[in-house]
């Protein structure tokens, strides 16, 4: 039985010297993996080798969870070449930081979805975040579309961080930089925000910045914040991604250390 659905490339590695095996992130299924036969070859079916971040229709074969699908059409969507690091009108090719930001949340998405578990609506944002990242205008506006994202992704998922009030006593954390006037800081382990007042009973404190702590209190904040908030928010993230998966995301070193 055959299955068409809408699809983006999170990751492609080689199978032998004419094959890839391809994870797609899909809006109707869910995160399939699938053998693209031939696909490297100069006159294949898919067009040539199918990159990370292209996105388009599929049509595969249906497979259980203990095996590969078998892809059978791929038809990228009309200007889909400006989210392929190689394509010959990509935009990504030269914004560097932006293509590193798309292929980290790509990265995340493959780490934190189950295959055969549909999100649509992250399906959606996701799409919507490749666009936007592509048409930045610089660095401190792709950086505040990735934390975003990435809570966005959090959210989907179920491992929404609490950050309107400590995670621990429920105390609220005010909206306003000038406003915070005590240390605030963020567990992985509480899964949120932390007042002075508990951070002594947990280890994993991560310090904010009043800015920061503003921020993650009130995202609206971000799109007007310099981008050393920006980026201080998006270390605390990808520690946090770090603590939830055990390992650390390849390309963190790439968005907080560019």
């Amino acid at each position: 039985m055959l299955t068409k659905d809408q699809a983006i490339c999170i990751r492609a590695v080689d199978y032998s010297e004419t094959s890839q095996v391809v994870t797609f992130f899909t809006k109707g299924t869910g995160k399939i993996s699938a053998i693209a036969k031939g696909s490297k070859r100069p006159k294949s079916a898919f067009g040539g080798p199918i990159e990370i971040l292209s996105h388009g229709r599929i049509v595969f074969s249906n497979s259980n969870r203990e095996k590969l699908a078998t892809l059978t059409e791929f038809e990228p969507a009309a200007g889909t070449a400006g989210l392929t690091p190689h394509g010959t009108q990509g935009l990504l090719r030269n914004n560097l930081f932006a293509l590193n930001c798309c292929l980290f949340a790509a990265e995340l998405l493959n780490l934190l979805t189950d295959e055969h578990d549909p999100h649509p609506d992250l399906f959606d944002s996701f799409l919507q975040f490749l666009h936007d990242a592509q048409d930045a205008g610089d660095k401190s506006e792709t950086l505040a579309l990735l934390i975003l994202f990435q809570l966005a992704l959090l959210k989907e998922v179920g491992l929404q961080p609490i950050l309107s009030n400590c995670a621990n006593c429920k105390t609220s954390i005010e909206y306003r930089v000038s406003s915070i006037e005590h240390q605030v800081y963020f567990s992985s382990s509480a899964n949120g925000l932390i007042c002075r007042d508990c951070e002594p009973a947990f280890q994993d404190k991560f310090k904010l910045s009043k800015s920061a702590a503003a921020c993650l209190a009130n995202l609206r904040l971000l799109a007007e914040s310099p981008h050393n908030t920006l980026l201080e928010i998006e270390k605390l993230l990808a520690h946090h991604f770090t603590e939830l998966t055990g390992r650390r995301p390849k390309m963190a070193k790439h968005i907080v250390n560019p």
